[in-house]
């Protein structure tokens, strides 16, 4: 039922593209909402879209090509420089970074060099590297410094990277994608943006959203949590101890 109606989505799109109008997107993401449950290890999203044709000629340019980021929530992020002094590690500088995206992919049809110049992807804050400085504390060398060993670890993580062969034309307009989400993502609303280029020229943007939530039992500890902290703490230490007198009183058995 499900694929059906994502075909029905897809083939939707592709009729839009025959309509004269202005050149623009659009584009859909396969769920909308994910739920996160116990068992839950990661999510492959798919994302579609259609070129339509512009206005004058009636028909499309192409050959085009895709760039779409996926950024996460944000929070606010300080990264640190542990040093050795005197024979003691210890943290002596540090940078933070407000807001920081919890996660960031860039999806692309080629590799980024090869769709646009690197003024137009720094200027559109497209590649990772961009994000630590977006929105944030003013260019410095020690920003640059630490803004890239986060990227780093991030990358390293899963949580960030760039997959250019992650979108793959299905005709001269119509494209699809795959985006893999890892199992530590982080609740709340991710933005995907998408970038049309041809011949090096951006043509056009287009935004949409999905959401990641946690459900049941997990969704009510998460909540219990954050709205009721004291509570939940006594409630966790009455259990630390009820647990360890009744595994005391079962093992002396």
């Amino acid at each position: 039922m499900i694929g059906l109606r994502f075909a029905l989505a897809l083939l939707s799109l592709l009729l839009a593209g025959e309509a004269a109008r202005a050149e623009q997107l659009v584009s859909i993401v396969s769920n909308p909402r994910i739920a996160i449950t116990s068992s839950f290890n990661g999510e492959t999203l798919s994302i579609f879209g259609n070129v339509e044709p512009d206005e004058a000629g009636g028909s499309t340019g192409g050959p085009y090509d895709v760039i779409v980021t996926v950024t996460g929530p944000s929070v606010d992020r300080i990264a640190r420089l542990k040093t050795n002094t005197f024979g003691i590690w210890m943290n002596t500088e540090q940078v933070e970074f407000a807001p920081f995206p919890t996660f960031y992919r860039v999806l692309a049809s080629n590799p980024l060099s090869r769709i646009t110049d690197e003024a137009t992807l720094v200027g559109n804050h497209i590649r990772p590297e961009s994000q630590p400085t977006l929105e944030g504390p003013p260019a410095s060398p020690m920003v640059a410094r630490f803004g890239t060993e986060l990227v780093r670890l991030m990358t390293a993580r899963g949580l960030f990277g760039v997959d250019d062969e992650a979108i793959r034309f299905l005709s001269p307009t119509a494209y699809a994608g795959r985006l893999e989400l890892p199992g530590d993502i982080s609740n709340g609303l991710f933005i995907t943006q998408t970038f049309l280029f041809k011949d090096g020229r951006l043509l056009a943007k287009s935004a949409d959203s999905f959401i990641v939530d946690k459900t049941g039992f997990e969704r009510f500890i998460h909540a219990s949590a954050r709205d009721y902290p004291l509570l939940y703490g006594i409630v966790c230490a009455l259990l630390a101890l009820g647990t360890g007198w009744l595994g005391g009183v079962i093992f002396r058995r």
